[in-house]
């Protein structure tokens, strides 16, 4: 069973398969073409998350693809008032075709892929956000071109983001620059197992040095709401100006994951400017993540 749980579960050919799929798909929807593969097929959607991208993204997606998404939060299923989350795996995947989630639990997800019996796209976790990646290096690839061989800057925590850019790095053959505050480095096992395609900075300027692509995230992620005023303060030397931006190659290009907070971790400057791609990168969720449906759906019959 092929599921989508971190970049590592996928091919490097796969990655660029389903990215040059989803540029496909992206200008059959806009010249009004319609593509029914996934007709009388079911996504379940699980959340304990809140999310505007993923959930619109992902239900749009279905919708067009002649699919249904179910939308099950916590207070809608069983499993927010203690169901196992296998009992759940196995009653939802004997329902559906595909099941997403956007959860805190990266474990959860793993008991879903290893318990059910359709395949599962990890669309959050704590540990990392590979969905979003495929959209960043799709918007990469329609504006820039070839990632392979050019250098990135993350600036900012060494969060579940971060992760996943270190996993990209390697699946992508980019080179990745990490500048966080001391004590918000990306967790150790990410750093011994991509070591290889990372080098850590404790200073933004010099991680963004001739880079051709600087990202950021927010500086208190959901659940880290009651540390944002230390956050900050340690943060103070991280927020993406135009003046870190003029430190990369001049035709580098700004991406965030959204939402964002204008004045923290980016400047309104450099976020409504000319080198930022983020609305792309935040439409192209929607037409990465068809590509990735109709990927993992093919993957499933040939399984059979």
């Amino acid at each position: 069973m092929q599921h989508f749980i971190n970049l590592d579960d996928v091919s490097s050919q796969a990655l660029n398969h389903i990215i040059d799929q989803a540029i496909v798909l992206k200008k059959q929807h806009q010249a009004g073409e319609i593509n029914e593969t996934l007709k009388n097929k079911t996504l379940a959607m699980i959340f304990d998350k809140s999310s505007t991208r993923t959930r619109v993204s992902f239900e749009a997606g279905m919708a067009q693809l002649g699919g249904h998404a179910l939308f099950l939060s916590n207070r809608d299923i069983q499993l927010g008032r203690g169901e196992p989350t296998t009992d759940t795996a196995i009653v939802i995947s004997s329902m559906v075709d595909l099941i997403m989630l956007r959860v805190s639990s990266h474990e959860m997800i793993n008991t879903f892929a290893s318990s059910g019996s359709v395949p599962v796209i990890n669309a959050l976790s704590d540990e990392s956000h590979p969905c979003q990646l495929l959209a960043d290096m799709m918007t990469y690839k329609e504006h820039k071109g070839a990632i392979q061989g050019k250098t990135v800057a993350w600036v900012g925590d060494g969060n579940n983001m971060c992760h996943t850019y270190m996993q990209a790095a390697k699946a992508f053959g980019f080179t990745l620059n990490i500048a966080t505050p001391v004590n918000y480095e990306p967790d150790q096992a990410f750093i011994n197992h991509y070591q290889d395609h990372i080098t850590l900075f404790d200073n933004a300027e010099q991680a963004c040095h001739n880079a051709d692509l600087l990202v950021t995230d927010v500086w208190a992620s959901m659940g880290q709401e009651e540390e944002q005023s230390k956050r900050e303060i340690a943060f103070k030397a991280f927020q993406v100006t135009q003046a870190l931006m003029n430190n990369l190659k001049s035709d580098a290009v700004f991406m965030h994951c959204l939402p964002a907070h204008r004045g923290e971790e980016v400047s309104a400057e450099v976020i409504d400017g000319t080198q930022s791609l983020v609305w792309q990168e935040a439409e192209n969720r929607l037409h990465v993540q068809k590509s990735l449906l109709l990927y993992l759906f093919q993957a499933s019959k040939t399984d059979e």
